[in-house]
């Protein structure tokens, strides 16, 4: 965690000290490195048996739970936007969604041939894994974290660039620091109210799952420990529809529920595999709500995920 975090500010550094410099071709960089990213997602979800041979059976509530989850958070997110906007007595300039109704569906079309593109890279490298093409196991190297490495510096650099940056930082509300706590609460009352329709589910259950906010491979952990593996597999499931759910809807909770929605959606996962896209479907002025919001999320999994589970 604070390696990636380290190398975003070597690469903010290098972007300021490059600022004069035409440095477009970093968003063509770091739109691929995120497809590299989602190809490697997929390679590894497509060559791990315990999640292939899950999906059967406990599928269809790996899907609800963190839909219920990030819909609850997102939720959250809009109303703590929609009071932060009110605060500066400017709601109505900052929605900005006055366009006409062409242009909004033109929006999002767009919107959703990006997500597209993205899902089909995923998509690609699970039926690859899945054919068994790759001749090593991708998920026993180092892979997957020099490609994120790599995006983390160049978003790094593409802050850094941008002469608004600090502006936009010292231009920040204070309530956005309500966030994390938005995105728990939220996503706990999401996965509660599911809870009733699954009943062969406990609260508690529910509970863990969702308190995994993106963060898969740590509280799947926890939550074998303490419920057995089909709970676990569950967790790690659920946790990374999550985050690729982040991935693909970023564009689309901007325009729904407001440029706070990819954050709270993220989860802990947003300082560093998400940071990218919410940079640039929330704007770069929010990154440094994103980092926090992640460091807090992520810092929570632990705590939460065992104390439901010891419920």
């Amino acid at each position: 965690m604070f390696t990636i975090i380290s190398l975003m500010l070597v690469g903010m550094a290098v972007g300021y000290l490059c600022r004069k410099q035409t440095l477009s071709w970093l968003q063509r960089l770091i739109t691929g490195l995120i497809w590299l990213l989602l190809f490697i997602l997929g390679l590894e979800v497509g060559g791990n048996e315990r999640i292939i041979s899950g999906l059967h059976t406990i599928g269809p509530e790996a899907r609800l739970l963190p839909l219920a989850g990030t819909l609850g958070s997102v939720l959250a997110a809009k109303a703590l936007w929609s009071w932060t906007l009110r605060s500066r007595g400017n709601a109505k300039g900052q929605t900005a969604t006055t366009d006409d109704a062409g242009a909004g569906r033109r929006a999002t079309l767009q919107a959703l041939k990006g997500s597209l593109v993205i899902v089909g890279f995923f998509v690609l490298g699970v039926a690859v894994a899945l054919i068994g093409w790759m001749p090593f196991d991708v998920a026993q190297t180092d892979i997957s974290f020099y490609a994120l490495a790599a995006l983390m510096t160049s978003v790094g650099a593409s802050i850094g660039s941008d002469p608004q940056t600090i502006k936009n930082f010292r231009a920040l509300n204070p309530r956005l620091v309500l966030l994390p706590l938005c995105t728990i609460v939220g996503t706990l009352v999401g996965c509660a109210l599911l809870s009733l329709l699954l009943s062969h589910r406990s609260l508690t259950d529910c509970l863990a799952v969702g308190s995994g906010f993106g963060y898969y491979s740590l509280s799947s952990i926890f939550i074998t420990e303490y419920r057995g593996a089909e709970l676990g597999t569950i967790a790690l499931l659920a946790n990374i529809c999550r985050e690729i759910l982040t991935l693909l809807a970023a564009p689309l909770l901007v325009r729904w529920f407001g440029r706070l929605a990819p954050i709270s959606a993220g989860g802990a996962t947003t300082m560093d595999t998400t940071l990218p896209v919410i940079a640039r479907t929330s704007g770069q002025d929010l990154v440094v709500v994103s980092i926090f919001h992640g460091f807090v999320t992520d810092f929570s999994v632990p705590f939460l995920v065992t104390l439901w589970c010891s419920l």
